[in-house]
């Protein structure tokens, strides 16, 4: 009887593990095919520009430079790169600095129905989109004379990503000691002193969460630019993405497939530089 039950023992043992090892096996096999199917669009990317004749497959390609040279001959390829680069960075900083002054308003000063407003304020943004307000929006910029303007492009960004941006900031700013601020109040320093010399190297990690945040959102934005800016000339790259196509509406894979390569680096670039300036990562939340 103990040899029959220690032979089941064994088998059942021997049993758990090969399921173990199974499960081991399709959870790799799982997180392989995951990894495959994002891995394939960013290797078509990096192989596609450098092809004679790409086409929507992966495959080796004809190494050749000439589709660069194409997109050089564009007169607003690179052009509308550098006016990315102004209207991202122009709301990046707006965004910011805006939203550290509110935030640190709204973290310290005890306002009756301050989270009220402050989840209203980000309820509304997320409900109305800036598809939705649209309308009103060009009315505004048409009276304001910001039509075919980039300041008017920026002011309007920059009032859509706002209410979020003071609800990241807040979160920052409430975890700031308020014991350094006692003390340098104590010496007499303003409240803009010491948001500037105390509150900003703390939060730094949330200014820039904050700043790579717009940066994307700008940077891949294209109903607003179409609308409000009318020349080629100061159109950004979401826009003159939209006009690489054939007359009969079929994509140019040449020109695509540069033109994205060179769309995507400087904000791959700007993640890993403030992602290795600021020592924090963006792990599925606000802050780590």
């Amino acid at each position: 009887m103990s040899i029959a039950t220690q032979d089941a023992r064994t088998d059942g043992a021997a049993t758990a593990a090969i399921r173990h090892v199974l499960a081991r096996i399709g959870r790799y096999v799982f997180l392989c095919l995951v990894l495959a199917f994002f891995a394939l669009p960013l290797l078509w990317l990096a192989t596609a520009p450098f092809d004679e004749t790409p086409t929507i497959a992966t495959s080796l390609p004809q190494f050749t430079l000439d589709n660069f040279r194409i997109l050089l001959d564009n007169p607003y390829a690179m052009t509308s790169l550098l006016n990315s680069v102004w209207l991202a960075g122009g709301t990046a900083v707006l965004v910011v600095a805006f939203a550290a002054l509110a935030a640190y308003a709204l973290s310290r000063v005890r306002v009756p129905g301050r989270d009220a407003l402050l989840y209203g304020l980000l309820l509304l943004s997320s409900i109305v989109t800036g598809t939705a307000t649209m309308v009103p929006l060009f009315e505004l910029a048409f009276r304001l004379n910001l039509i075919d303007s980039r300041l008017g492009v920026i002011l309007i960004l920059t009032g859509g990503l706002l209410p979020a941006a003071i609800f990241i900031l807040k979160d920052f700013m409430d975890a700031t000691p308020t014991s350094y601020e006692e003390s340098a109040r104590v010496f007499g320093a303003s409240p803009l002193q010491i948001l500037r010399h105390i509150v900003v190297p703390v939060v730094r990690p949330g200014l820039a969460t904050v700043g790579v945040w717009a940066v994307a959102n700008v940077w891949g934005n294209f109903l607003v630019p179409f609308l409000l800016l009318r020349g080629p000339d100061k159109a950004p790259a979401a826009v003159i993405m939209y006009t690489l196509y054939t007359e009969g509406g079929q994509a140019d894979l040449r020109l695509l497939s540069t033109f994205s390569l060179l769309y995507s680096l400087p904000v791959a670039l700007m993640f890993v530089f403030v992602s290795s300036r600021y020592g924090f990562r963006f792990h599925g939340g606000i802050k780590r």
